[in-house]
């Protein structure tokens, strides 16, 4: 095997070289405060960071915990409402043409500016987090789901119709078979928005969350601790992608054969 094929296909470089990656991108931000002399009341190093962390892990644990829940349960209920707009849109060219240029209009919304109002319509719960969070996912989930079901060949679904299969058939059979690749792209497009949506939310009117950390912390100059909730956001947007990587490579074998 050449190094090339190697490096393409081996798992453990699968593993390896985000590993280097990684460590690559905390040496050059370790090096750069060093080469330009910047203070760590303004740019932290790695290793504040870590102290920081080590200070109060439980503390840093706990509110990520509370944005990962806000997360997945955001990202979960704009799987539940877009896949079946979705399949709306697919089935009926008025359904369409009613509903793109909402949805387009909904999707150019700057969410920043929507927050403080989900905070007043719902108050200081948990429910303008997991909203702020089910808008920001929705609108990829949506198009890919569509996309991915009008990318049936149309000979196939022909050849089904001739053997007189039925509209769940063809649907479960072959429309969907055929949409799953696309449909895990805007998944995996989705879930790293919502990591994004959650801090949004938490700017606005929250008192706990990794956003809120971040606020509170910039509000004292504690700028170690605010880069260790940024930190952890982005370890907890690695993580979940990830998992929809795995899942996609359970779920799709085939699919990975015919890339």
């Amino acid at each position: 095997m050449t190094t090339r094929s190697w490096l393409t296909h081996s798992r453990t470089a699968a593993v390896l070289l985000p590993a280097i990656g990684l460590i690559l991108a905390l040496a050059l931000w370790w090096l750069a405060t060093i080469v330009f002399s910047i203070d760590s009341y303004l740019l932290p190093d790695p290793g504040d960071v870590l102290v920081t962390f080590l200070d109060q892990p439980g503390y840093l644990l706990k509110e990520t915990g509370v944005s990962l829940v806000e997360t997945l349960e955001g990202f979960l209920l704009a799987i539940v409402v877009g896949v079946p707009v979705a399949l709306l849109i697919v089935r009926s060219v008025i359904v369409e043409r009613l509903l793109y240029p909402l949805l387009l209009g909904i999707n150019a919304i700057p969410k920043i500016a929507i927050a403080p109002l989900l905070v007043v319509w719902f108050g200081f719960g948990q429910w303008p987090k997991v909203l702020m969070v089910l808008l920001v996912c929705f609108f990829p989930i949506v198009i890919s789901t569509a996309s991915g079901m009008k990318s049936t060949p149309v000979e196939l679904v022909e050849l089904l119709k001739s053997l007189n299969a039925s509209k769940t058939q063809e649907f479960f059979k072959l429309r969907l078979r055929y949409a799953m690749p696309q449909i895990f792209t805007g998944l995996k497009v989705a879930i790293s928005l919502a990591v994004i949506g959650s801090v949004i939310a938490e700017f606005v009117g929250a008192t706990s969350g990794l956003g809120y950390v971040i606020t509170q912390s910039g509000a004292s100059a504690d700028t170690s601790l605010a880069f260790a909730a940024i930190t952890l956001l982005s370890i907890m947007a690695i993580l979940l992608f990830y998992a929809l990587v795995l899942l996609e490579h359970l779920l799709l074998p085939w699919a990975q054969e015919t890339r």
